[in-house]
Parts: structure tokens; C-alpha cells; sequence
């Protein structure tokens, strides 16, 4: 989503850090270029204003211009005041002491809140909450339908209002549901409009009325930018909502209405949706988001999706198989099936810091499918030649491409690909390859 805002101000900063001294003169140009490139990835201009007088504040401070290093403290400024703008910390699900404690999404038609509903149930009931679903979208053909298809995947409650046109009457009747059945938490899927219009803003405020919600969540799709910050004002005035789910965050959006939101209306982003799939919600964090932005990578993000999928023991046996140079095309199979599992690549990709200024990656978008790929390729190999890839001669490498049904070039790109991540994994385990890694100094 930050990518093009990621590359410009990675060019800024690497211009100051260059210098060996700063002055007001560097200073300011260094935010007009800031400034230009926030408003161009559609940031509130008014909070772009206070965000760069802020930074310049502080930047021409005498710690930062008699510093060792001023480009880099001004990039941590920049990184602070990123932080602050998006709300400080992550903020939570607030329950309350009723039970079930309702949740209401509300928000636009089509902006992605009957998956959405399912996608926070599936995060609700990590919490070990017993948790139930309910539609009260009568209007729009399939809702409901497409509410219970979803919610049976995760293992969830879902209320059947077969034949109710009231919605403010299913919701009531649902959550009294979920009460005789021990439910804690229930999701109310509301209807959407192409526009805000009264009747809809008089049904959601009926429902909120009548069962009293615990949180009422605005789900906004990122790809409308400032839009998305308006219209939550509007459903903001009638409501009171008390958070923000963010949508299609994995899309072309350039980002500004997450910049914007919490500036502009004092309420905080709680999800961010980053692809279709059920697991494909994450709890915003405004550091962890920082960073992104900043190509500085999100490695508290990586490590929470890895251990929710790698086994801590397999973890270990691996990383005794790196420091000792012992990583097979075996270990890489399995590798490529975790990561599968964690999520999309390119997704993955961002959080790793320095990755995204690699040659090799620069402009790339990684190809899901390529995974099956390189897969069916290891798996018609031997085993021996699994266990040492140097027995894998001319002959050998046709034979593995008639076995996986692909060309010998494929077979030449997987091996390649393999050996670069031997002298990455090699490089990392090092004595401090890490911080070789976070700068981006990787030579590929």
C-alpha cells in the first residue's frame, strides 16, 4: 500500500544521511520533499501542515544539528511523529461487562464489511471468546447467505433470521439468541448504501438504541482515500463509532486516509484488512506500521505470523541448520510451505527489513503460484540430491524438469534462488548480519 511513499522518502533520507552536516537550509529542503510526497499519497493537507511544522520544530534543534549523526535522527523524528499521527499504540476491543457484548460494523456498501465481520469473529475467538454472528442486512440479495457460508468456516454461531424483513428486530432477537446459548461476544453485519442516507443512518440508529453495542467498528475501504476519512466523519456524528477497520489494505490505495484518520477525527484504526482470505486481518499497530512506511521492515509482525505457523522446535533444528551451513533443498521445500502459510509474499516481504531495497526484488511482485512451482520441482528430485544440491548435474537437472513438467530453466532459477538464500541465511546468523540486513547492505 506505502510502497511509492516508502521509495520516495527512502531517497530523501538517504540524500541527508549523505551529508555530514545539517543545517536549516538541508532542513527544509528535505521537508518540502517530505511534504510533497505525503500530500501526493493522499494525506490530509491540513494534517500534512502540522506534520512537517511539527518535525521542523524539532529537527533544527541543537541535538540534532550537532549530532554525530543528524540524518539519522531526523529520520527518527520522522518515525516518532508517524507514530503519534496514527495514534501512539495499538488500541483494542473493548467487550464491556454485558454479555454477549454486541459489536456493530457499520460503513458504505461494498466496502468489505460481511467479510470483515467473519475475519474479527475468527480474531474474537483467539481470544477465547465464544463468539456468534448475525446479518441485518435485509436488502441486499445473498447477505445472509454469504454471512453463515463464511461464518461456518471458522466454527462460528450464526443466527438464522430466515424470513425476518425487520432488521432492528433480528438484532434483537439475535442477541437474546446468543445469550440463551452462552455466546460472549456477537458480530452485527449491518446494511450498506452506495451513499450515506438517512433511512440507513435512522436503521443503524435504532439498532444501536436497542442493543446497546459495546463497540461500534466503521469499516472504511483504503482505495477511497480521503473519502473513506469523510464519510466515517459523517457516520461519526450520528453514532459516535469508537474505531476504524481498514480494508483492502493490500490494494493500489496510496495510503493517505491511515495517515489521516486519527489526525482528523480522534478516533483510532483498530484492523487493517490485508487480503480475502479469512485470517487476513491484523491488529494495527502504529510503530509497527511506521516502519513499513519507512523501509525500516516490521519484524514484530513477521515473528508473531511465524510463530503462529512454525513449530518452535523445527525453528531451532533450522537454525542450528543455518549457523552451520546445513540448509538442504529439503529445509527449503518446507520453508516455502511455512511461508505459505504466513500469508502473502509480498506481504511478508515488507516486513523484512532492508528486503525491499534489494536489486533482486526491486520492482518485483512475487508470483503466489511460483511457489507450487518450485515445490513440484524439489519434490521430483532424490533424496540424496535433495540433501546435497551438487550432485545435481546437466542430467539430472532434465531429468527434474520432465519429472515436474517444467523447463531445465526453471530448474536452473530454483537452485539459484536456493544457493542466494544459503548466502542470505549465512550473512544473517553472522556476527552482526542482522544490522547488515536492516541497513539494506546485502549486495543483491
Amino acid at each position: 500500500m506505502f510502497e511509492s511513499l516508502t521509495e520516495k522518502l527512502d531517497g530523501i533520507f538517504k540524500r541527508l544521511k549523505g551529508r555530514s552536516r545539517l543545517d536549516e537550509d538541508n532542513i527544509q529542503g528535505a521537508l518540502r520533499e517530505i511534504r510533497m510526497a505525503l500530500l501526493e499519497a493522499d494525506v490530509n493537507f491540513k494534517v500534512v501542515k502540522d506534520f512537517i511544522e511539527d518535525v521542523r520544530v524539532r529537527s533544527v534543534g541543537q541535538e540534532v544539528l550537532e549530532s554525530i549523526t543528524p540524518g539519522q535522527q531526523v529520520v527518527k523524528i520522522v518515525h516518532e511523529r508517524l507514530v503519534e499521527l496514527m495514534g501512539g499504540v495499538s488500541s483494542q476491543l473493548r467487550f464491556g461487562s454485558r454479555i454477549p457484548a454486541p459489536i456493530m460494523l457499520v460503513g458504505l456498501q461494498g466496502c468489505g464489511k460481511t467479510t470483515t465481520a467473519v475475519k474479527l469473529a475468527r480474531h474474537v475467538a483467539g481470544l477465547h471468546k465464544k463468539v456468534y454472528l448475525v446479518s441485518a442486512d435485509v436488502y441486499r440479495p445473498a447477505a445472509m447467505q454469504q454471512l453463515r457460508v463464511l461464518g461456518q468456516q471458522i466454527g462460528a454461531g450464526i443466527f438464522d433470521a430466515a424470513g425476518m424483513t425487520d432488521p432492528v428486530n433480528i438484532c434483537v432477537q439475535a442477541v437474546d439468541e446468543a445469550r440463551r446459548n452462552g455466546y460472549e461476544v456477537i458480530l452485527v453485519d449491518t446494511a450498506g448504501r452506495l451513499a450515506i442516507d438517512m433511512e440507513m443512518m435512522d436503521e443503524l440508529q435504532r439498532i444501536k438504541e436497542m442493543i446497546h453495542p459495546a463497540e461500534i467498528l466503521f469499516v472504511a475501504d483504503a482505495m477511497t482515500g480521503q473519502d473513506a476519512v469523510n464519510v466515517a466523519a459523517r457516520f461519526d456524528e450520528r453514532l459516535g463509532i469508537d474505531g476504524v477497520i481498514m480494508t483492502k489494505m493490500d490494494g493500489d490505495a496510496r495510503g493517505g486516509a491511515a495517515l489521516s484518520l486519527k489526525a482528523v477525527m480522534g478516533k483510532p484504526i483498530k484492523f487493517v484488512g490485508v487480503g480475502e482470505k479469512i485470517d487476513a486481518l491484523e491488529v494495527f499497530h502504529p510503530d509497527r506500521m511506521a516502519s513499513r512506511i519507512l523501509g525500516m521492515g516490521d519484524i514484530l509482525s513477521l515473528v508473531e505470523k511465524a510463530q503462529a505457523t512454525v513449530d518452535e522446535k523445527e525453528a531451532r533444528e533450522l537454525e542450528k541448520k543455518f549457523r552451520k551451513n546445513e540448509f538442504t533443498l529439503e529445509d527449503f521445500r518446507n520453508q516455502l510451505k511455512q511461508i505459505k502459510k504466513m500469508g502473502s509474499l509480498q506481504d511478508i516481504i515488507g516486513m523484512m527489513p532492508g528486503f525491499g531495497k534489494m536489486k533482486a526484488l526491486k520492482n518485483t511482485t512475487p508470483d503466489e503460484g511460483e511457489l507450487v512451482k518450485v515445490a513440484a520441482i524439489i519434490d521430483s528430485m532424490t533424496r540424496k540430491e535433495r540433501m546435497n544440491y551438487l550432485l545435481i548435474d546437466g542430467q539430472r537437472r532434465k531429468r527434474i524438469a520432465m519429472g515436474s513438467g517444467v523447463e531445465v530453466q526453471d530448474v536452473n532459477r530454483v537452485l539459484k534462488n536456493y544457493i542466494d538464500m544459503r548466502k542470505i541465511m549465512k550473512k544473517m546468523t553472522s556476527k552482526g548480519g542482522m544490522k547488515a540486513l536492516k541497513r539494506g547492505n546485502f549486495p543483491f
